[in-house]
């Protein structure tokens, strides 16, 4: 039997300048928990997967709207596992992350790794909105296939907007049934980890950092808006969560926080 669950979250201003989160709702396997903060002044809010899911035929979500003037990180506990569903005629499981962000508000979205199991099918759909004053950092992170297997399929699409107007829309496929080519040297040539950071920062409009390499499997891209895009391949997620780590540490430095 499938699970249709979504997990919510707000973030609002109070009247001492703090963040407080005045829903924190919890459903299905997503269990939200408010954790301590390493930045003071951030609301920390943790994902803990209550169950095994995503399982085929599964539809999870996650909304979370941070209000203007708030601080807010939301990361997960553990990896994210796709999991094939019971029976010979599996439906594609499906997860939906909705991230809105008001004016000056500071919005940091770091989960875990999604890992595409063998045998699984997901859909993932990551849809951001922000106002022309508001601040993200987004990383996802990918590994197609549990040590020893191969990977299930995964089809994951990124659509960010700022101020009403389109800052990234990009979608990827690998595994079964993925356009042809996604294994290959233009794309990840053999490599099983994947992920990026999108670091959107308004003060980037007049300094923001040029694209370049950083190193022989990931690169730095300057957006046309106060952002920019980190992408990456590894071997596996800890060489890539290292690559993307640094970039983090040199964003931060150049930004005004």
């Amino acid at each position: 039997m499938s699970v249709h669950a979504t997990a919510r979250v707000t973030a609002v201003r109070d009247s001492g300048g703090a963040t407080s989160l005045p829903v924190l709702e919890s459903e299905g396997p997503l269990a939200l928990r408010r954790t301590r903060a390493v930045t003071p002044g951030t609301a920390r809010v943790t994902v803990v997967g209550a169950m095994s899911a995503p399982l085929g035929g599964d539809r999870l979500a996650i909304e979370v709207r941070a209000g203007a003037g708030t601080r807010l990180t939301v990361d997960s506990a553990a990896a994210t596992v796709a999991l094939p569903g019971p029976g010979p005629a599996r439906e594609p499981a499906r997860y939906d992350v909705l991230l809105t962000a008001g004016e000056g508000t500071d919005l940091s979205w770091l989960p875990e790794q999604l890992i595409s199991a063998h045998g699984s099918e997901l859909i993932m759909r990551t849809t951001v909105e922000l106002a022309p004053t508001a601040r993200l950092v987004l990383r996802e992170e990918q590994i197609l296939g549990r040590h020893g297997e191969t990977t299930g399929t995964l089809r994951s699409r990124l659509t960010v907007r700022r101020a009403g107007r389109p800052l990234l829309d990009q979608q990827v496929a690998y595994g079964p049934g993925a356009p042809g080519g996604w294994d290959g040297p233009a794309v990840l040539g053999g490599h099983r980890a994947v992920g990026q950071l999108l670091f959107v920062e308004p003060s980037f409009d007049e300094k923001a950092p040029e694209s370049r390499l950083l190193g022989p499997t990931a690169a730095l891209t300057r957006l046309a808006g106060p952002a920019v895009l980190v992408t990456a391949v590894a071997a596996d997620a800890r060489e890539l969560r290292t690559v993307l780590e640094r970039a983090h540490d040199e964003l931060t430095d150049l930004s005004v926080r």
